[in-house]
Order: structure tokens, then sequence, then C-alpha cells
């Protein structure tokens, strides 16, 4: 067996599993569940019939007789990259080569995942990958099957939780083969402004490191403004080569559609050729009839809007009721509300934040995330006595996924008020 997979740490949710082991719901209340990013929202209906209509007529450029009748190309129909460059178009005011800038993946996480096996270069022994913490739990698989060695860069909560990328030692930086950054930032929903790409550019073109953008949170946001993209934050600097840097999005959260397993990533071509090099090999092309849906949904944008005005209606309705009792605030993007636990750190034995997930489950019915489980101890600032701590940036948090209906997401909430109420 490959010993790298022994340096795998359990997935969130299997800990969670692990901590309800032994946890009895009360049976007063009906389920309702805060705790998984999968988008609850309709799908809609035009992309079930796109993607039933392509199973006997094909994308007319496939040459194809049938939807499933031949092979794809792991590159993906010219009509399929063409939308993307459309909608890239669209919504960054950017122009990118269909045919050399940007490729399709069975989602970002697949494509996040391949992406680190082929920018990392494990005979080297050093080879380290830099990723926020907490984190997308990916971005560390992928870097230890490398053969890489994680650093975790720490979230400031005194900055809406925006990395502190300037912790990161000079001596790190200069081993560092791959960046990942995530903006709209998961858990945390952080926004990167355009001073803090310029700081990670001019890195990257002193240490030679790849970055890779996480932006799959990118359409769902709460103000005017959308969220920087950093293929657009690269052509504001003035690098319309969009050199070392790739950019990656899907549709699971902006289209409500996570069982298509549809994305694509775009960027530095010269990436953009490997990386289609190594998915060759690794048998990733994308379904006709998926691609046949991915068109009609990077076409359309209403359907786009309706799912913000929905999350933005949510969360006006259900921030305002935790903020009564939680440190907690809209955030930038995204579907999370990160909110700090009220009381001590330890709670019979467990970090609050585990605590209070577990105690919740049992007294309401209600399931989040600790916030601890999705983030790495690292070390910390020296104690009064000059002793070495560590530090953990999700500890004493919980994530929230607000992906449900608002009524539901309310009646979580009011549950939650009443928990936090009853513990004081």
């Amino acid at each position: 067996m490959n010993p790298l997979l022994a340096k795998l740490q359990p997935y969130p949710f299997e800990r969670l599993k692990q901590l309800f082991a032994s946890v009895t719901p009360n049976p007063a209340y009906r389920p309702i569940s805060l705790g998984i990013g999968e988008p609850k929202h309709a799908t809609p209906p035009f992309l079930q019939q796109a993607m039933a209509a392509a199973i006997t007529s094909p994308i007319a450029s496939s040459g194809a007789s049938s939807g499933l009748a031949a092979y794809p190309a792991t590159a993906g129909d010219p009509a399929l990259r063409q939308s993307f460059t459309d909608w890239l178009q669209r919504r960054y005011h950017l122009k990118l080569d269909p045919a050399t800038q940007v490729l399709p993946v069975n989602g970002s996480r697949e494509a996040l995942f391949a992406f680190a096996q082929t920018v990392i270069d494990p005979s080297r022994t050093d080879a380290t990958v830099v990723c926020p913490n907490p984190f997308y739990q990916i971005y560390e698989g992928a870097t230890l099957l490398a053969g890489a060695t994680p650093w975790y860069a720490p979230s400031d909560p005194a900055r809406n939780f925006a990395v502190d990328w300037d912790s990161v030692p000079a001596e790190v930086w200069a081993r560092t083969q791959l960046l990942f950054v995530c903006s709209p930032g998961n858990p945390t929903g952080a926004v990167m402004p355009l001073a803090e790409w310029e700081k990670l550019f001019a890195l990257s073109d002193r240490h030679g490191f790849v970055i890779a953008s996480d932006e799959c949170y990118s359409e769902i946001y709460f103000r005017d403004e959308p969220p920087l993209g950093g293929l657009e934050a690269a052509f504001k600097l003035g690098r319309k080569d969009f050199r070392n840097i790739v950019a990656f999005t899907s549709l699971s959260k902006r289209s409500n559609v996570p069982g298509l397993r549809s994305g694509f990533v775009a960027g530095d071509a010269a990436l953009m050729k490997q990386f289609l090099l190594y998915r060759t090999y690794h048998g990733s092309a994308m379904s006709p009839v998926v691609q046949a849906a991915s068109i009609a949904a990077w076409n359309e944008e209403s359907h786009v809007v309706d799912n913000r005005a929905q999350y933005r209606a949510k969360f006006a309705e259900v921030t305002p009721l935790l903020a009564e009792v939680m440190d907690v605030a809209l955030p930038d993007a995204g579907f999370y509300l990160w909110a700090e636990v009220p009381g001590p750190a330890i709670v019979d034995g467990l970090d609050s934040d585990a605590a209070f997930a577990r105690d919740l489950l049992a007294a309401y019915n209600v399931t989040v995330l600790p916030g601890s489980y999705l983030a790495r101890e690292t070390a910390g600032p020296a104690d009064a006595d000059g002793h070495p701590t560590t530090l953990n940036p999700g500890r004493q948090r919980i994530r929230m996924a607000l992906v449900a209906e608002t009524a539901e997401c309310a009646e979580a909430a009011k549950r939650i008020v009443q928990f936090v109420k009853a513990r004081a």
C-alpha cells in the first residue's frame, strides 16, 4: 500500500460521526443539519431538461450519434470550453483562449486534488504547500499524497478572518511549490482584496510557486460588489498571461447541482497544458451528458441571481437571531456562518466547539460542525513565562451551513439561541 495514506487524518465528518456515536438526539425535535455544505435549493428545471435531452441529442460539435455513443475528450467539447470563457468575460471582464486556458473538471474537489499531483515535484524532500488554516481538507490530503509537507497560515479574527500571509516565514516561502488560496473562504467567508493578491503574486515571482485559487463560492455574496477573483486580480495588476495562477470554479453552489460534478479550471496556458497531460492519463473526462447540462448552466444567469437572493434573505433572517447570543457576523460571501462558542475553552475534557456540537445535538437535534475539526494545531505565541504554545484557529468556533430553506435554518437558529441561553 502507498505509505503516504497513513498520513491522512480522519475527514471532519468522520470525526463528527465518532463524536456523536454515544449521543441520542432529543426526539421531541425533528433533525436539522447545518453540518455539511451541500446545497439544498432546488435544481433549476432547465438543467434537468438539458441533461435529459443530451442523452439522445448530443452537443452538435461532438460528432456522436447520441450523447453516450462516444468517448468524451479530456479537454472537453469546444462548445463547453467556449461557455467557460464567455462566462469569464461576463463575470470578470476577462478574455481567455478557450483552446489553451480552460479545462473542464469533475467538480473543484477532484480538480484541486489532481492539480497538486501535477504541480508538486516529489523528488524534492523539502517540497512544501502553503494553505489557509482553517481550510478545506482536500488541500491537506492532496499535499500529503503528492509527497509534500503542508504549512498552515492562520486566519486573523481581527481582520474578518482574512489569512495572515505575513505569518509565513521567508524560509517556508522559499521551499513552497504550491499555494492554496480560498476566496471566498471556507469556512470563514473572507474575500481577499487586491492588495493581498499583489503580495502573493510578488512572492510567487520571487520563489516560483504556483497559486491554486479555489473560488467555488464566488457567486454567493451579500453586498453589491461581487468578490474579486484571482484571475481578475492578476489582470488588474498587469499579469495578463496569468502566469503561475489557476482558478478553480464549480456549478455545485452556483447552480445547486452538487451531484452533477461539474466545474472548470482557468489560467496559465503552460500549466493548463501539463494539467491536461496529467488528466489524460488520470481518466477524468467529463460525460457528454454532463457537458451539455454544464453549457446550459454557464450560459444562463437568472437562476444564479435567484439563488443568491435566497441566500441573502436567509442570512438576513438568521444572522441577527444568532448574534443575540454568539459572536457571529455576516460573512463577505459563501453560505457559512463562523460563530464563536461562548464559555470556557474546555468542556468535559473536550474543546468547547466539539462539546457544543455534541450537546446541541442531544438537546435540540441540530447538527453543526466543530471549527477545530477544520483546522490544524500549529505553533502559537509564547505564554507569559516564555513557554511555547500551540494554536488551533478553529477552536471555540462552529461552522453552520445555511443551505436548507429559510424556515428550516431559522428554526435551527431559534433552537441554538435557546440552547445557548440554557447553558449560560
